[in-house]
């Protein structure tokens, strides 16, 4: 065909919405002006849709879904387009996060968004705001996900979720006192759960320690691999099984070498009543 752009999934979220809808219509046979017709817009607005040059509002999105047929697949995808304060691979992380079988986490430095209280995650993002590092509306947008990442615990069957914290995440400050004591006992009501363990890397471990990133693992009910890890600036998302498997293998030689969760919950305790 042509003039037709060639799109690349891997370019941004926008693409890969953008490919996917291009992928949808062409399989049904449909030009852009038909399956406008059949949403209720132009098959301009379509092109510059699958092109990337609009992004998809949750409207657009949800439109798609009924007339494509695809439950709301597409409007779960969208969200990873309009979540710009995240960092790249994150927000579609996300989506597969809320439907997989197994999660392993690990954290530096601050609580994993999946445990954050509300308080802890307000506090965490004013302070975002007010450096200049994200907008209000980025640092709102932060807090709604971490309130959808925490309903993936209440879903029937529940996933099993792995959790081993760098001890900097439990002794660095967040907010007042009385936010961080309510931190520490989610993480012991957490471990409490019985499909979740909770370990901490102390700082003890040194050099025996085999990252030294956030990194998270999941496992889907194909038993199919994809992990995510990040830096200050950037995330990067690998679906490759093998490619991910390294990072098990790691991630279980850091669980081996953390605390067990009896004396991980004893470590929170003890910080919960002031002792050092």
């Amino acid at each position: 065909m042509v003039n037709r752009k060639e799109l690349d999934p891997e370019e941004s979220p926008g693409a890969a919405f953008g490919q996917r809808l291009r992928m949808l219509r062409d399989k049904r046979g449909w030009t852009q002006d038909e399956l406008g017709q059949r949403m209720g817009c132009s098959g301009t607005h379509i092109s510059a849709v699958e092109t990337g040059r609009r992004p998809p509002t949750r409207q657009f999105a949800a439109a798609a879904d009924k007339v494509l047929g695809t439950g709301d697949r597409l409007e779960r995808q969208s969200r990873a387009v309009r979540q710009t304060s995240l960092l790249e691979g994150f927000p579609e992380y996300v989506t597969h996060e809320t439907r997989a079988a197994e999660i392993r986490l690990y954290e530096v430095g601050v609580m994993p968004g999946i445990l954050q209280t509300p308080e802890y995650a307000s506090a965490l993002n004013t302070r975002a705001v007010e450096r200049g590092a994200i907008t209000p509306e980025q640092g709102d947008e932060r807090n709604a996900l971490v309130a959808a990442r925490q309903a993936v615990l209440k879903r029937t069957p529940p996933p099993l979720v792995f959790v081993v914290l760098d001890e900097s995440c439990l002794r660095r400050p967040v907010g007042s006192p009385d936010i961080m004591d309510a931190q520490l006992k989610r993480l012991v009501e957490f471990a409490a759960l019985p499909n979740s363990v909770l370990q901490v890397a102390p700082f003890a471990m040194g050099d025996r320690r085999p990252l030294s990133l956030p990194l998270y693992i999941l496992t889907m009910e194909n038993r199919a691999l994809l992990s995510y890890a990040e830096s200050a600036q950037r995330g990067r998302l690998e679906r490759e099984s093998p490619s991910v498997v390294p990072l098990l293998t790691a991630y279980h030689q850091l669980q081996a070498e953390a605390l067990s969760q009896a004396e991980s919950v004893a470590m929170i305790n003890q910080l919960r009543k002031g002792i050092p």
